[in-house]
């Protein structure tokens, strides 16, 4: 294989992922994953479309049916959702706007992929696991193999601090402070820090995985929390490593209770966990804290999804035969109501 300069795709994928992004845009780790993650995801495809490898890729091989293709797979295939779906288009384009502006040749490419529009993006409805679904799902591990517990104690943690995958992935030893109360530092979008407290059960648990897989650790360790061995060497366990694990004890855990979704993923714990707390009384300002949100309406969508559930319930309640049923208007449990979101947000 020849150098970078002899493929221009690859030579424009190396400088903006290598130098824009991280010194010209200032973008987070975390943001370059998700542009990385979008960009592999595309060459994979037409890789495996054309039968080529990888370095013969071009920017010709990648016209509009090509890319609309890709964007079907990602529905079809992988089951992206919609907002899934746009993010990857969003991210991609962002590498296509940077080719052009960067080489001028490959401004055709950039302006056949901006008339892609992205897709319609319905109301947000939250998917969660009830209380008895996530302990059925934490059940699962084998407790007395050494992978179990740790299985078992990484998906604790996920569901009680409520983070992203990345940012679990991401946590140090040394982020990790056990004083009288423990709590753990996360890193979130933007490199934003976060300190979120742990339970006694995520406290137990967490002595019982150190001492396993951290016993000769120092406080302020670089160690990764979660780690695999990858060429003899111990390395930051990757996303793909704990959607895997995720799935396959959620298929185990549906078999055996009906309230477990199929298809459970690592984002469904958090959502799990910021509607256990809104469903406990926590304030929607704390949930929102809580999660890393930057804004509190992105929180609000675990206010409508109660809002609707009551909302269908009382409905299903109420036989359609019933004289009260003309009485019942369900625009009063919308959260578009002024007084109603007033309230949610904590503000009367």
């Amino acid at each position: 294989m020849g150098g970078l300069g002899g493929n221009k795709l690859f030579s424009l994928l190396h400088d903006y992922f290598i130098t824009y992004l991280p010194n010209v845009k200032h973008y987070s780790l975390h943001t370059i994953r998700s542009y990385q993650k979008a960009m592999e995801l595309l060459l994979d495809y037409v890789k495996d479309l054309n039968r080529v490898k990888l370095y013969d890729i071009t920017f010709d091989m990648i016209d509009r049916a090509v890319f609309l293709g890709f964007l079907r797979y990602l529905e079809n295939e992988r089951n992206s959702s919609i907002s899934t779906r746009n993010h990857r288009l969003h991210c991609i384009r962002s590498f296509y706007r940077y080719a052009a502006q960067t080489d001028i040749t490959v401004s055709t490419y950039w302006d056949m992929l901006r008339k892609i529009d992205f897709a319609r993006v319905e109301e947000p409805v939250v998917g969660y696991m009830s209380e008895t679904a996530v302990e059925t799902v934490l059940e699962q591990p084998n407790l007395k193999t050494k992978k179990g517990r740790r299985d078992m104690f990484l998906m604790l943690l996920l569901y009680q601090t409520g983070a992203r995958v990345q940012e679990l992935l991401d946590i140090r030893l040394k982020d990790i402070h056990m004083g009288k109360t423990p709590t753990i530092s996360l890193r979130g979008k933007g490199s934003k820090i976060r300190t979120v407290p742990l339970r006694d059960k995520a406290v137990d648990h967490l002595k019982g995985y150190l001492s396993l897989f951290h016993p000769n650790a120092e406080i302020f360790s670089m160690d990764y929390l979660f780690y695999v061995f990858r060429d003899g060497s111990k390395k930051r366990m990757t996303e793909d490593n704990v959607r895997k694990l995720i799935r396959a004890y959620g298929d185990k855990a549906h078999a055996k209770c009906s309230e477990v979704p199929a298809g459970v993923h690592p984002h469904l714990f958090r959502h799990s966990r910021a509607m256990h707390l809104y469903q406990n009384g926590v304030n929607l300002i704390l949930v929102s804290q809580w999660l890393g949100h930057s804004r509190l309406e992105t929180t609000l969508i675990y206010a409508y999804a109660d809002t609707e559930q009551k909302r269908r319930a009382i409905e299903k309640a109420i036989p359609e035969e019933s004289t009260l049923k003309k009485h019942f208007n369900a625009n009063r449990f919308q959260i578009g109501d002024d007084d109603t979101l007033k309230q949610l947000c904590g503000l009367r």
